[in-house]
């Protein structure tokens, strides 16, 4: 597994096929395997470049604080690591604020970019639902039950049922993968820190994005509700809007082919 030591840790990161770079940010309590399903697919056409974020994977997991601003800067520094310019760049989650922050701070890293399952920060978002705050805010309980209630919350409803196995290859990956609790507390954190951002902030940031943007939510997301989309949009110049039918929060994992589809057809 290659690493690039960059803003004092070690990021692990994989390259997929050729062609126009391709970039994923990962969200919290996952690494790179998040984007497995869609690899293959879309590597028949990009360089697709996959990493774990600070905390998770095989990547290397300080201890916190961690803010997105810290995290965009490791993004940064394994594309400046890898000499990429201008790559193709899709977010998603908290990826999706690391996904901003390097579209303000490094725009020239960045050729076009997909806002997935975000936010803009600040108080006036759509927020998390109620029953996704608990999950994501209670790690008790009994850690199988605990990984359920979180699968059942991150896709859409009836997912896990319907779609058993790849219910169970989720379960399979938390307790195989596991990100340590003080570091998905921090990565949680990094995320929350946005709630600070003020309105002048949030529309600052958003008119700095001048590349062409798409922003992609499944259907049913819980965690980021989809209405967040609409608000993102009107802030900035040019954005569409693409939403994945029948998923939820995981749309890459619960529909692939989609997915890549999606990706596909904007970049």
């Amino acid at each position: 597994m290659p690493h690039v030591n960059t803003n004092g840790i070690n990021i692990a990161y994989e390259i997929n096929g050729t062609g126009h770079p391709l970039v994923f940010i990962t969200g919290v309590g996952y690494g790179k395997w998040f984007w497995h399903k869609v690899v293959p697919g879309l590597a028949e056409k990009f360089q697709v470049i996959t990493f774990d974020n600070r905390g998770a994977g095989d990547s290397d997991k300080p201890d916190g604080p961690y803010t997105v601003p810290m995290m965009a800067a490791d993004t940064a520094g394994l594309l400046d690591a890898l000499n990429i310019k201008g790559a193709y760049v899709m977010g998603h989650s908290l990826g999706g604020y690391i996904a901003q922050e390097l579209a303000v701070t490094r725009p020239d890293l960045i050729g076009k970019l997909i806002l997935a399952s975000t936010n803009y920060g600040g108080m006036k978002v759509i927020p998390i639902t109620p029953e996704a705050m608990k999950v994501l805010t209670d790690r008790s309980g009994d850690p199988v039950e605990l990984v359920k209630r979180g699968i059942a919350i991150a896709c859409a409803p009836g997912f896990a049922q319907q779609y058993a196995a790849i219910a169970q290859e989720l379960m399979q990956y938390r307790f195989t993968n596991p990100v340590p609790g003080p570091q998905y507390a921090a990565q949680v954190a990094a995320g929350a820190g946005t709630m600070a951002y003020t309105d002048e902030i949030v529309d600052a940031r958003m008119k700095a994005i001048k590349v062409p943007t798409e922003i992609m939510f499944g259907e049913f997301d819980m965690v980021v509700p989809p209405a967040n989309a609409d608000l993102m949009a009107q802030k900035i110049a040019g954005a569409k809007i693409k939403i994945i039918p029948g998923t939820g929060h995981m749309f890459p994992i619960e529909d692939p082919g989609a997915t890549v589809k999606a990706i596909t057809e904007f970049f």
